[in-house]
C-alpha cells in the first residue's frame, strides 16, 4: 500500500474524530450533556450512526475523548507560555495567570462534574503540578521565590488557590487573584 494512501486515511479518521469531537461539544454547550444523543451527534457531524459506533460507543465517550483533547491543548498553551521567557519570574507569573484565565474561561460545572474524573485528569494534574512545582523550583534557586516552604507545596497552594478563578466575575478579578497568589511566594 502506497505511503500516501496511509497518510490519506490517517488524516480522514483524524477528520472524522475531531468533527465527532467538535459536534459533541457543540451541543452539550447548547442542549447539556445529559440531552445530547449519538443519533443527533451523527446528524449534525454529517456522518452515519454507524460510522459514529466504530469510533465511539456512547455520548460519554466522547466527551471524555473531547475533554482529552482539551486538556492537552491547555497543557501545550502553559508549557508555550513558560517558554515564552528566560526570567523566571516572568515564567512563574505568566503561566499562573494563563492557568488562572483557563480557570475562568472553563466554568461549566454540570460538565465539570462529568469529566473532572478519571485517570486522564489525574495525569494533566500531576502534569500540571510539576510544571508549575519546576518553576517555584527555579524561582526559589535564583531568590525570586521564598525557600523556606518546598515547592511542591507551593505548586499546590498556587493551583488551588487560582481555582477560585472559575467563580470570579471579571478577567480584572482574575489579574488580583493572581498578585496576591504572586504575593503568597515573595519572599519573607
Amino acid at each position: 500500500m502506497p505511503k500516501l494512501w496511509q497518510e490519506t486515511v490517517v488524516a480522514h479518521r483524524r477528520a472524522v474524530r475531531d468533527a465527532i469531537l467538535d459536534t459533541t461539544a457543540a451541543l452539550v454547550t447548547a442542549q447539556g450533556p445529559a440531552s445530547v444523543t449519538m443519533s443527533q451527534i451523527a446528524e449534525q457531524a454529517g456522518i452515519g450512526r454507524a460510522t459514529l459506533y466504530k469510533y465511539f460507543a456512547e455520548v460519554d465517550a466522547i466527551l471524555i475523548a473531547w475533554h482529552e483533547r482539551q486538556i492537552a491543548a491547555h497543557l501545550a498553551h502553559l508549557a508555550e507560555v513558560r517558554d515564552r521567557t528566560a526570567d523566571v519570574s516572568q515564567r512563574l507569573e505568566a503561566v499562573l495567570a494563563a492557568y488562572a484565565l483557563i480557570s475562568h474561561e472553563h466554568r461549566d460545572h454540570e460538565l465539570a462534574a462529568l469529566l473532572h474524573r478519571g485517570e486522564h485528569v489525574a495525569r494533566a494534574q500531576l502534569s500540571l503540578r510539576n510544571l508549575v512545582r519546576d518553576l517555584v523550583r527555579e524561582g526559589a534557586q535564583g531568590g525570586a521565590v521564598r525557600d523556606d516552604i518546598a515547592p511542591e507545596e507551593l505548586a499546590s497552594y498556587c493551583l488551588h488557590a487560582l481555582t477560585a478563578a472559575g467563580g470570579l466575575p471579571s478577567k480584572a478579578a482574575v489579574r488580583r487573584l493572581v498578585a496576591v497568589t504572586l504575593d503568597g511566594l515573595r519572599p519573607r
